[in-house]
């Protein structure tokens, strides 16, 4: 995206979305395709004002629902069409967990867990369920998944001196269990990293949390050790063992789990795959790191990410032994607006990577160092960018023959940071 100054009318935006119910080309019927072709999904595009998103930057997250993402699109505008993402008395955050047709998230009033829609241009509350015992804040915890209706959320404590977990049944939101982990602190250590990294694996039946511990909260604290991996029995979620990895410094992604980016994933075998970095050569070194299925250890002899030129931000698995990553140049930038990010499809059985093209060129350097713009459904990648001259856009990569498309255009004048897949209404 262009640099450029806002003009006031730039910041009426929120509130031209919030009185302003649009329709849209994707309402007129004569677009619509065969009823026994439709598909089941849409996709909703996060767009902030003033900065990149994340973290609550920005001076207001819109989104907007779109059925498709395609050239044939008119250019994707929130000036009039879009919502502010909020209900009357609560404000939602771009993090959020995504399953489905539906949002949950912890809002910012920092007392409750929410199940949400976007339908349309409107937020629909669905159900939420107060706070019992264990308390969490926005953007701050990780998950994962035993089932379709099973989500489990942990976070360090408001002391961050120990880890606390709590079970939802997402059908109704009811708390099924809650407690502490029975995990002392890694020595030396002050306080856990704020969230971790959480993810259920299938193959092996356990739950696998990544963390660390540091000397101290706040700004200046450094870890005590690389990070750790612990095994959980997810009935009664025990722990079976923990220890120190040695391959690698930090996961990817430790404060705010997998609330906006992806950095954990899973091949067809079951294998488990691993964003992470190191501070090496005045660069954070990206790594991809695999534990095998069944196995409670990363493989040692495995780098999916060699020669890493920064660090690697989120991983997507493409199936056929391919993944999508959204990674840095740390040349050319580590800040959040640095143009320093870009794509690669690497290759999962010998770490060959290679940029993404689009009519045999390199896609130019994005920057949000807090983004992710890429979803895979039916068959097909959608790669969202902010380049720095031209206008945001999304490509559509084909997994099978590895042909790229370019689709619809994003216009300028905001930050384009998330994009989501969720399914439709029945």
């Amino acid at each position: 995206m262009k640099k450029f100054r806002f003009l006031f009318s730039m910041f009426m935006v929120i509130t031209m979305a919030l009185s302003f119910n649009a329709c849209s080309d994707d309402d007129d019927p004569s677009k619509d395709p065969d009823p026994e072709t439709k598909i089941d999904y849409h996709f909703d595009i996060f767009m902030t004002v003033g900065k990149h998103g994340g973290m609550n930057r920005g001076d207001g997250t819109i989104v907007k629902s779109v059925d498709a993402l395609t050239a044939n699109m008119e250019m994707i505008d929130i000036k009039n069409d879009g919502i502010e993402f909020r209900s009357p008395d609560n404000t939602y955050s771009m993090e959020a967990i995504v399953k489905g047709k539906y949002y949950y998230q912890v809002p910012n009033s920092n007392d409750r867990f929410t199940k949400l829609q976007v339908v349309g241009n409107s937020v629909n509350i669905i159900q939420e369920q107060k706070f019992a015992q264990n308390t969490y804040k926005v953007r701050s915890y990780t998950h994962a998944w035993i089932n379709d209706n099973t989500l489990v959320i942990m976070s360090a404590n408001g002391d961050a001196d120990k880890v606390i977990w709590t079970k939802l049944n997402v059908d109704d939101m009811r708390i099924l269990a809650e407690g502490t982990l029975d995990l002392p602190l890694p020595e030396g250590a002050k306080v856990f990293t704020t969230s971790g990294i959480l993810t259920y694996s299938e193959g092996a039946g356990k739950l696998y949390y990544f963390y660390y511990g540091k000397n101290k909260t706040g700004r200046g604290a450094v870890a005590t050790s690389n990070f750790l991996s612990a095994v959980i029995n997810p009935s009664d979620m025990t722990i079976e063992s923990s220890k120190v990895n040695l391959l690698a410094s930090e996961m990817a992604g430790s404060a705010y789990g997998e609330l906006m980016q992806n950095c954990v994933m899973y091949d067809e075998s079951g294998n488990l795959y691993l964003a992470a970095f190191t501070d090496a050569n005045e660069i954070e070194q990206g790594h991809l790191l695999r534990i095998k299925k069944g196995e409670t250890d990363f493989d040692a002899s495995y780098e999916g990410y060699p020669n890493a030129d920064g660090k690697l931000l989120t991983i997507q698995s493409l199936g056929n032994g391919k993944a999508l990553t959204y990674a840095r140049n740390d040349a050319t930038g580590t800040d959040i607006d640095s143009y320093s990010h870009y794509y690669s499809i690497v290759n999962l059985n010998t770490g060959a990577r290679e940029r993404l093209k689009y009519n045999g060129q390199e896609i130019p350097y994005s920057s949000g160092r807090f983004s992710q713009r890429t979803v895979v459904v039916d068959g097909k990648a959608y790669v969202g960018v902010n380049t720095a001259d031209s206008n945001p856009c999304i490509y559509i990569y084909d997994i099978e023959t590895g042909n790229i498309e370019k689709g619809v255009e994003i216009a300028e004048g905001y930050y384009f940071d998330n994009l989501r897949v969720l399914k439709n209404d029945e």
